[in-house]
C-alpha cells in the first residue's frame, strides 16, 4: 500500500536533502540523514506536485499523447494545412517523447533520437516532400506512447525544487550529479540536474559531461548528443527536458547489463588524463597529415580499448587537434560496417534477416557512438574534450571485440574485385545502378557502385539525395535516421582522402534495411500529394 506524507514530512525530507547534499553523500548516510537508497523522499516520482506542462505548446504536446495512430496523420496534416509549422510539430514530438518514457523505454528514446535527424533530413528535401520524414517519426512516436499507455504512464513529472549548497572545495553540481546516478538515487541525480538546468551550474551539457562518460555506452551517449542537438532545433528553454532524459537512462542502466564495464572505465580514464597531464591544458592545434589520421584510424581498429584509450590520450598530449583525432576515430568505428559479414541465423530477428547490417547492427552502433562521442567533445569544457575522445576510441575498440567477430581478418567493403566490377562511368548511370543494387538488396554491389562513383570525384549531393529517399521511406529498425545524419556529419568532418568510406557503409545499408517500408508513410505520402 503507497504511503502518504504529510506537508510536514515533505519539508523535513527536503531540509534532509539540503544537508546531505551539503556534507556529501558517504558522510550523510553515516550520519543517518539518508536511507538504504538515498535521501528519505526518493521513491515514486509520480507523487511528486503534478505533471509537467509546456506552455503554448502543451495543446499539440497532448494531442500527440492522446490521439490514436490511425487518427494522427490525418490531424498533423490538416495542421500543416491550417499554418502550424513542421518545427512546432517536431518540437510537440520531443515534448510528448520525454514526458512519456524519460528515456526508459528502449523503442521511445530511439524515437526521440531519431526527431533531430528526421528535421536535418526534412531540410534536404524538396518543399512538397518535406514534411514525410517528420511525419514518419512522429507516426511511430505516438504509436509507441499509445502501447505504452499514453498519459496515464507518464514518467517525467515536476520536481520539488531543493537548492544544492555544494562545498567550496567540491567539484559542483556535476559531482553531485553523478553521485547520485553511481548510487542509483534518482531523486538526488535529479534534483543536482534540475539546479543545474536552473542555472547554478553554468553550461547544462557540460554538468552532465562527466556523468555521460562514467561509461562506454552507445545510448548512454547517443541519446545526450541527440538530446543536446535537437534542443538547437527545438529551443534552448527545451534543452532540460531534453537532457533530463540522460540522467534518467544513466540511473536506469547503472544497475543493468551495461555495468559490467563500468569498473573499468571508471579506473581508467582519470588514470589516463592524470599520467598525460590533461587535466590542466587547453587542447591542442598540432595538424595532423593523412598519413597520421590513417595509421591512427587503424592503430584504434587494432588495439585493446584500454590501449586505444591510451592511443587517444598520447596523442592529445602532443597537441594533435581534437578534431583530427575524433575523425580517426570515427573512421575506426566505420570498419566495423565496411568488414561486418552480416547477421548469423542465430542474429537474425524479425525485420533484421540473415547477412544484414542495419539496425542495431555492431558497426552501425559503433559509428553512431564514434559520432556522437566526437560532436560532445566540441561542446564542452578541455576536461570534457578529452574525455569523450579517449572514451571514443575506447569504445571503437571495445565494439570490435565486444559482441565477437574476427573483425582484424575479414576484408573491408567494397574489395577491388567487387569494385573492377562496375565498369561505368557516366554519373547518372551510376547512380541507376546503384538504386538497382538497393531496390535487389545487393549490399556488396550497392557499396561498389558508390565507391566507384566517389573515386570519379563526383559531387557527393545526388548520391546523399538517393540513399535520402530510402532513409526516409524504410524503417530502419529504429536507426534508419540516425544513421543517415551520422553519415552526413562525418562526411562533412572528414577529409577527401577517407569521407567516401562513410557513403559507402551508407549505400551498404542501405541496401540491408531496403523492403521494410516503414509504418504510416504511404499514408503520409498519400496525405500530402506526393
Amino acid at each position: 500500500m503507497t504511503q502518504h506524507r504529510t506537508r510536514r514530512q515533505f519539508l523535513a525530507d527536503v531540509g534532509r536533502a539540503a544537508l546531505a547534499t551539503s556534507v556529501g553523500l558517504g558522510l550523510a548516510r553515516e550520519l543517518g540523514f539518508l536511507g538504504a537508497r538515498g535521501i528519505a523522499f526518493a521513491g515514486d516520482l509520480a507523487d511528486a506536485p503534478g505533471a509537467l506542462s509546456f506552455g503554448p505548446l502543451e495543446p499539440l504536446v497532448a494531442l500527440l499523447q492522446e490521439t490514436a495512430p490511425d487518427r494522427l496523420l490525418e490531424l498533423l496534416v490538416d495542421r500543416l494545412a491550417k499554418g502550424t509549422d513542421l518545427k512546432t510539430l517536431l518540437a510537440a514530438g520531443a515534448l510528448a517523447n520525454a514526458r512519456t518514457f524519460g528515456g526508459e523505454d528502449y523503442v521511445g528514446y530511439h524515437v526521440m533520437m531519431a526527431l533531430g535527424p528526421a528535421w536535418t533530413m526534412a531540410e534536404e528535401l524538396p518543399a512538397k516532400r518535406r514534411a514525410l520524414p517528420v511525419l514518419k517519426v512522429l507516426f511511430r512516436n505516438t504509436s509507441r506512447i499509445q502501447a505504452f499507455g499514453g498519459r496515464k504512464n507518464e514518467v517525467l513529472r515536476v520536481l520539488p525544487h531543493v537548492t544544492f549548497t555544494p562545498p567550496p572545495s567540491g567539484d559542483g553540481l556535476a559531482a553531485w550529479l553523478r553521485a547520485g546516478v553511481r548510487a542509483k538515487d534518482l531523486s538526488v541525480a535529479e534534483m543536482a540536474f534540475e539546479n543545474m538546468a536552473g542555472g547554478a551550474g553554468g553550461h547544462l551539457l557540460d554538468g552532465v559531461l562527466p556523468t555521460i562518460a562514467d561509461d562506454a555506452e552507445v545510448h548512454r551517449v547517443a541519446l545526450a548528443y541527440r538530446a543536446w542537438d535537437l534542443s538547437k532545433v527545438i529551443g534552448a528553454e527545451h534543452a532540460s527536458t531534453l537532457l533530463r532524459q540522460s540522467v534518467r537512462y544513466c540511473v536506469k542502466s547503472e544497475a543493468g547489463h551495461h555495468g559490467k564495464h563500468f569498473g573499468k572505465v571508471r579506473e581508467l580514464l582519470p588514470k589516463l588524463l592524470e599520467a598525460h597531464k590533461l587535466l590542466d591544458r587547453e587542447p591542442g592545434t598540432k595538424p595532423c597529415d593523412d598519413a597520421w589520421v590513417d595509421a591512427t584510424s587503424r592503430a584504434i581498429f587494432e588495439a585493446t580499448p584500454d590501449d586505444a584509450a591510451g592511443l587517444a590520450a598520447a596523442a592529445l598530449a602532443e597537441g594533435r587537434a581534437p578534431a583530427d583525432l575524433g575523425e580517426a576515430i570515427s573512421l575506426a568505428a566505420n570498419q566495423l560496417l565496411l568488414r561486418d559479414p552480416g547477421r548469423s541465423i542465430a542474429e537474425a530477428r524479425p525485420g533484421k534477416a540473415i547477412g544484414t547490417v542495419h539496425g542495431d547492427s555492431v558497426g552501425l552502433h559503433a559509428s553512431d557512438s564514434a559520432n556522437a562521442w566526437r560532436n560532445l567533445a566540441r561542446a564542452g569544457t578541455p576536461r570534457n574534450t578529452y574525455a569523450c575522445l579517449i572514451l571514443g576510441a575506447y569504445q571503437a575498440a571495445l565494439d570490435r571485440i565486444a559482441r565477437g567477430g574476427d573483425f582484424l581478418t575479414w576484408t573491408p567493403n567494397p574489395t577491388p574485385e567487387d569494385v573492377a566490377k562496375v565498369t561505368e562511368t557516366d554519373p547518372v548511370k551510376l547512380l541507376t545502378q546503384a538504386d538497382e543494387a538497393i531496390r535487389a538488396q545487393d549490399q556488396t554491389k550497392a557499396c561498389a557502385t558508390v565507391h566507384r562513383y566517389g573515386a570519379l570525384d563526383l559531387p557527393a549531393r545526388p548520391v546523399f539525395d538517393l540513399l535520402l529517399g530510402y532513409a526516409t521511406t524504410e524503417d530502419g529498425a529504429l536507426h534508419a535516421e540516425k544513421y543517415y545524419r551520422t553519415v552526413v556529419e562525418e562526411f562533412a568532418a572528414t577529409r577527401p582522402a577517407f569521407r567516401w568510406r562513410h557513403l559507402d557503409a551508407l549505400a551498404r545499408v542501405t541496401a540491408s534495411e531496403y523492403g521494410q517500408t516503414a509504418a504510416g508513410i504511404e499514408e503520409a505520402s498519400k496525405r500530402l500529394g506526393v
